[in-house]
């Protein structure tokens, strides 16, 4: 007896074993979907193959996600299932997490689901209007259905899908309907200004948190996904430059039977059993809307054959879609108990047992593991692609997700995870959450396209817009250009020259005395009188005296050019009445020097407009020494000559004694870093470390950055006083900025994108936009009204459009700027990092410079940029109130000491000694 029984309840489980092996797909299985999705995937890129592709790849016309610049107030809807969302999104320039939404959600009624067009129609506009005000918003459309588009704002229905079966739809472009029927009613207006699906909207939502999101995926209702592709690769559009977002439509995957060998009898009386017979396969494999149906038809099937509910099937059970797929999640749940597992089968009518609640959580399980692990083949697809199309062996990406399915049920998430990593291990793919839905997206877009112009910007500006990819592989570059600088046989032949500075600690606090100091670096030179004194507390007063460096002495003699700096100087010390002195200077010479001592400098070549003849190739110091001499009236003993980046350095450590990094981002650019002594050729040692000045404005003159030059750098780059060096200087800094600015609005303007085709001669002038108006048309509040003064002294007589444009441009130049400084200074951190052999880096940059300063979003990119490239690291960015005169003092002031202790015959000694003893004191 005992043995029959056992007998039959083992054929029993064989059975359902038997019944839930078709739902456990092996590993090999899953290669094989991947690589069929794959195939599907190319389908339906290909003009030839796409008609006929299962997989139909469609083109969006977003070109971008966004990028922080996107602004202003819009109104956004969202269709894709049971109900409708009207939400009010207003944007902030150039603010992420800036987004406020007001919204609404009216459920769509089952007679307007498979009633006609025109009710559908009626429906929406009827919401619509109860939300009308005065104000006419543009309206992005989110509609989650497959839509062919020829515009942002054209999509033709493919078909319905997700139980929707609205008649004389599909066909034809939605937006017109809409639009037609707003028209009818004559009540209100609105500007439809794009139509989006779903996974679009959600891409465009968490891409605004997370820059590397590049994919959207919904795993809810339905099932689809969404990424950026190349446009060389979308055949059947016109253009092979930049990206666009492709929809792919992956629900209708295996329409061409060639994922038969793993649908059940189970998948095909659903789909037998659906409103569009043999189409959507792979969704109603995967999603929301059938996996509880397919659950319901498997519980059916075993209690005919008497292994569920003691082969009693009730009308309940017989009843199409009572079994909803939120009771999969909520049976899965590992809180759950099996009473309430009984608890719930009991609610759906059915008597069931603890065996039979066991059973029941298994066929859940099996159906939702098989859906996660179905769309985690198609992403490891999906990624694998993006991988290839990048030419990368390893990339970092995100995707945007949402849908009910992935956020409620308790493992759907951990199993697509699993499976996209051991599908595509050379892919390291973060999920992000959309807590705000594809509304958001949808308003995004519409911020991204309202105007038509903004596409052709892109298209022209695509080469200055980065990926992490890219920017880390030009962290690569660099830092084998420094290694390249520090190598005595690599150093002659090195574009970054990594200048030893004879600068080994960052101040102690120990500093005193009475110092001038010079700072000669652009069109301006100023004079400083600081006096460090230790009375209770170490005090610095400073005062200070701007002189202007005219054009004439810069492009003019040697000779001139510090007769002019030391008779600013006399003036000086006229005025702080201290000519009868001879107080040690400082010498803040902001230019490529080599240096072989402290108070040494032999000019390299010089940057920033000076042309001055007679000075390269010389020692600066003998030069104004010379100049000096000449005067007759005063006396001066320049103890130390440093570049301005060491200056801001050194300002800096004065207040935070862990700066080992200083930069300038101003007129021009360098940077320069505490590097260990034994790692310099060019200098004798071992021990400790000395400040090295990297002249990063030179990186890329040997044709490292041509791939990321665009036309409009080469133009400037001819234009200046030394075409061929100072490429990355020209790419990034102030003194060109705004000539890079003016560059493309001529072209666009040429090409009747801008301006109505309209060119003025202020246009073509060279230097009529400075990078001070670009970082005016940037603000966040009068930006606009900026830009329109700034066009209007230009001649020009710009359109709303013509402004937005314009400051669209803006924010492009200007954020290229700050990605590139953020690559070279985090390959500088890498390598403190390195040195430092720490897991992780804590340090501090000292920062100078007009366009850091100024400019009103550009701090904020820039320290944004490299906590992402730098991640392994707490980096400080402190602001240098002071100027680099003030580190160039603080310089001086070892060498003062020393000379007090050790005679000035010995001072150069002396000098080594004094900061080594600095040094070891850190």
């Amino acid at each position: 007896m005992v043995t029959a029984v056992a007998q039959r309840l083992a054929s029993q489980r064989k059975e359902i074993d038997d019944t839930l092996a078709a739902f456990a797909l092996s590993p090999t299985q899953l290669q094989e979907v991947k690589a069929k999705m794959r195939v599907e995937l190319e389908r339906g890129l290909k003009k030839d193959s796409h008609p006929t592709a299962s997989v139909k790849m469609l083109p969006t016309y977003v070109y971008r996600t966004p990028d922080g610049t996107e602004r202003g107030k819009y109104l956004a809807l969202d269709l894709g299932g049971t109900n409708f969302r009207v939400l009010v999104v207003k944007i902030r320039t150039g603010m992420r997490n800036s987004v406020r939404m007001y919204n609404k959600i009216y459920a769509i009624p089952l007679e307007i689901m498979q009633g006609t067009g025109e009710e559908y129609n009626m429906f929406t506009i009827i919401i619509l209007y109860k939300l009308r005000n005065n104000t006419r918003l543009p309206l992005g459309f989110t509609f989650s259905f497959p839509c062919n588009q020829t515009g942002i704002d054209k999509g033709d229905l493919v078909c319905w899908t997700k139980g929707f079966k609205a008649t004389e739809c599909e066909g034809y472009d939605v937006v017109d309907m809409l639009r037609e029927a707003i028209k009818r009613r004559n009540e209100f207006d609105l500007d439809i200004v794009a139509i989006v699906n779903d996974t679009v909207g959600t891409m465009m939502t968490c891409a605004y948190e997370d820059p590397k999101c590049q994919i959207g995926l919904i795993a809810g209702t339905g099932s689809n996904v969404c990424y950026m592709e190349e446009m060389k690769n979308i055949e059947f559009v016109e253009g092979d430059e930049g990206q666009m977002c492709v929809n792919t439509e992956w629900g209708g995957f295996g329409a061409n039977d060639n994922i038969e060998d793993i649908r059940t009898r189970y998948d095909r009386e659903v789909d037998g059993g659906s409103l569009n017979p043999g189409k959507q396969r792979f969704e109603k494999m995967t999603s929301g809307m059938y996996l509880g149906e397919i659950v319901r038809r498997i519980l059916i099937d075993l209690t005919k054959h008497g292994l569920l509910f003691r082969g009693r099937i009730t009308e309940r059970l017989k009843t199409k879609g009572i079994f909803e797929t939120k009771f999969l999640s909520q049976i899965e749940s590992d809180r759950l108990a099996l009473l309430q597992v009984r608890s719930i089968l009991q609610h759906l009518g059915l008597d069931s047992t603890c065996d039979d609640s066991i059973i029941v959580k298994e066929v859940c399980g099996a159906v939702s593991r098989r859906a996660a692990q179905l769309c985690g083949a198609g992403m490891a697809a999906v990624v694998d692609k993006i991988r290839e199309n990048r030419g990368l062996d390893n990339l970092e990406i995100t995707v945007g997700v949402d849908g009910t399915l992935y956020k409620l049920h308790p493992h759907f998430s951990t199993i697509l995870k699993d499976t996209v990593r051991e599908l595509a291990p050379n892919c390291k793919v973060d999920f992000i959450l959309s807590e705000d839905g594809s509304g958001k997206g949808a308003a995004l877009i519409t911020a991204v396209a309202q105007h038509e112009q903004f596409a052709w910007i892109d298209k022209y500006l695509y080469a200055m817009r980065f990926s992490d990819e890219t920017l880390r592989d030009i962290m690569a570059r660099f830092r084998r250009e420094m290694e390249n600088g520090l190598g005595r046989d690599t150093n002659p032949t090195a574009t970054v020259k990594m200048l030893p500075t004879f600068v080994r600690s960052i101040p102690d606090g120990s500093e005193k005395g009475d110092f001038i100091a010079l700072d000669l670096g652009g069109s301006n030179f100023r004079i400083l009188r600081v006096k460090v004194s230790h009375e209770k507390k170490q005090t610095v007063q400073m005062e200070s005296q701007i002189y202007e460096t005219p054009e004439d002495i810069i492009h003019g003699s040697g000779s001139r050019l510090f007769d002019h700096v030391a008779e600013c100087l006399g003036d000086f010390m006229e005025k702080q009445k201290i000519k009868d002195k001879k107080l040690p200077i400082g010498f803040t010479f902001s230019f490529p020097c080599a240096h072989t001592k402290l108070d040494e400098a032999v000019l390299l070549t010089w940057t920033k407009r000076f042309k001055a003849s007679g000075v390269e190739g010389m020692d600066v110091v003998k030069l104004l020494n010379k100049a000096i001499k000449k005067r007759g009236d005063y006396d001066a003993d320049i103890m130390a000559v440093v570049n301005d980046t060491v200056g801001t350095m050194m300002t800096c450590g004065f207040d935070d004694q862990r700066c080992e990094v200083g930069i300038i981002i101003g007129t021009g650019t360098n940077a320069c870093y505490m590097e260990e002594l034994r790692h310099i050729d060019l200098v004798e040692g071992d021990e400790g470390r000395m400040c090295i000045n990297t002249e990063w404005g030179a990186f890329g003159d040997d044709g490292t950055l041509e791939d990321i030059r665009t036309e409009f750098d080469r133009e400037i780059d001819r234009g200046s006083p030394n075409p061929g060096k100072q490429l990355f200087e020209k790419m990034v800094s102030g003194m060109y900025m705004g000539e890079l600015v003016r560059l493309i609005l001529v072209k666009m303007a040429k090409e009747g994108l801008l301006f109505e085709g309209r060119i003025t001669p202020e246009l073509l002038t060279k230097g009529k936009i400075e990078t001070k108006h670009v970082s005016a048309i940037e603000k966040s509040k009068e930006g606009l009204t900026k830009a329109e003064e700034i066009l209007t002294r230009l001649g020009v007589e710009p359109s709303e459009d013509d402004c937005i444009a314009v400051q669209h441009v803006c924010a492009i130049v200007s954020f290229r700027s700050a990605n590139l400084i953020a690559a070279t200074l985090g390959a500088i951190l890498t390598r403190l990092k390195d040195n430092k052999n720490t897991p992780r880096l804590r340090t501090t940059v000292g920062i100078d410079g007009s366009l850091y300063k100024m400019h009103p979003q550009y701090a904020r990119r820039l320290h944004k940029t490299v906590r992402r490239l730098v991640p392994e690291s707490d980096v400080r960015f402190l602001l240098s109130e002071s100027g680099s005169g003030k580190g160039a003092a603080m310089v001086t002031a070892w060498a003062s000491r020393l000379t007090e202790i050790m005679g000035a015959e010995n001072s150069v000694l002396g000098i080594f000694i004094l900061i080594g003893t600095y040094y070891f004191k850190l």
